[in-house]
């Protein structure tokens, strides 16, 4: 039976909810974004008025603002927003129950087999979102996730696309390979360097080249340009594994030198060790982010002996990697930290009393997790931390947002 995938992405999701609520803006150039006097003033999303200036999701808002000057700035209310996917998400189980979600405002369907075509279905989601909610959307008719994905950012807003076996190397293959699923600013940058500027330059080079240049993700985006890519859309009652456990923030300065960092980490370790031990996991493998202030950043991750859920442990790896890696060209924005790579292992006793040790300090902060769900997360914290609370008084434990899974968890 041919397959047939839907994507389904809500137009400008955020700002299109706020014009909803708020129609005193419709007629305005307005943007959803952070706090500029807690450094998160960057736009998270905008509607087609601001767009004529020219602004971009993560621009920071000082700069939009030099773009548009009359650009309003409205917070995110998350709360709004998960209820709009919720109600999206009821409309797309009328047509399957193979829906996967790509964060907030979008989703995969999985319609094979079903009396209607695609392309019909497709109208009549994008009909009746409007009609219901209030909000258009733009679907991608495909044979896979990632071609389908595709369909649903070639035409917008309020479109459907239709990317199938007889047309996709004249519509995909033309399209600059940044549009592809996967192909991030700095894969581009790499890409291009080499020649391979189109979808159809990437499906047209040697797998081995893009294994030398990107390891195994070099085949993956090899099969997603060529289109042989075939994971399946889950079912809507999968849950999915936790992959990793992270926490990251924007610092409300620049943070300038190592004592700032260890007092954002340990405030971001701390966060991260609590939620492992309510999901019941310890990882193996701790990961770091860094952004520095012009927006530039990496990541990189290690292998750690055992595996873990305490914060001094996860805190040592993360300067550890923090150190080796960067060496302060410029000031720090963001810094971010995760663990993943999660098993069940056994650990080896030792004549120093490693594990025993290791048993001590997860039972100490088991017990400070007690003391911060009772009493409240700053009736406890180290000593440390009050050299600068400007930077330590944060609590990402709390304001930790979970969102929908992405393409590979």
């Amino acid at each position: 039976m041919k397959r047939c995938v839907l994507h389904i992405d809500c137009n400008k999701f955020y700002a299109s909810v706020e014009c909803l609520y708020r129609p005193e803006l419709r007629d305005k150039p307005m943007a959803v974004g952070g706090d500029p006097e807690n450094r998160h003033g960057i736009i998270l999303t905008k509607n087609e008025i601001a767009s004529k200036y020219g602004l971009t999701v993560g621009e920071p808002l000082w700069k939009a603002r030099q773009k548009c000057p009359d650009l309003v700035v409205v917070p995110p209310n998350y709360p709004l927003y998960l209820r709009f996917s919720a109600l999206a998400r009821k409309i797309y189980e009328d047509y399957s129950e193979f829906i996967e979600p790509f964060g907030l405002d979008e989703c995969w369907l999985d319609v094979t087999g079903s009396e209607k075509s695609g392309e019909e279905i497709a109208h009549e989601i994008r009909k009746r979102v409007k009609s219901q909610l209030g909000i258009t959307v733009s679907v991608g008719v495909s044979f896979n996730k990632v071609f389908a994905k595709l369909g649903s950012d070639y035409k917008k807003p309020d479109a459907v696309t239709v990317i199938d076996e007889s047309n996709y190397k004249d519509i995909a293959w033309s399209l600059p390979c940044g549009d592809l699923l996967m192909v991030g600013r700095s894969a581009q940058k790499k890409l291009n360097a080499y020649g391979i500027n189109t979808i159809g330059d990437l499906a047209d080079t040697d797998v081995a080249v893009l294994k030398s240049l990107f390891g195994k993700n070099g085949e993956m985006l090899h099969s997603f340009a060529n289109g042989t890519e075939c994971s399946p859309v889950r079912h809507k009652d999968e849950i999915s594994d936790v992959k990793s456990v992270g926490n990251s923030t924007t610092a409300p300065r620049d943070l300038v030198n190592e004592e700032d960092v260890k007092t954002v980490f340990r405030v971001l370790c701390e966060s991260v060790s609590t939620r492992l031990r309510e999901k019941g996991l310890k990882g193996r493998v701790v990961t770091i982010y860094v952004r520095d202030k012009e927006l530039s950043s990496f990541s990189r991750q290690m292998k750690i002996p055992a595996n873990t859920d305490i914060s001094t442990e996860i805190f040592y790896y993360a300067m550890k990697l923090f150190c080796t890696n960067y060496f302060w060209n410029k000031p720090i924005r963001s810094l971010g930290v995760s663990v993943s790579d999660f098993d069940v292992t056994y650990e080896q006793f030792d004549f120093e009393k490693t594990v025993e040790n290791r048993e001590k300090q997860e039972r100490l902060e088991t017990a400070v997790d007690s003391l911060r769900r009772r009493f409240g997360n700053y009736c406890i914290g180290r000593a440390c931390q009050l050299k600068d609370t400007e930077l330590s008084k944060f609590n990402p434990h709390e304001e930790h947002i979970i969102h929908p899974v992405g393409f590979f968890s």
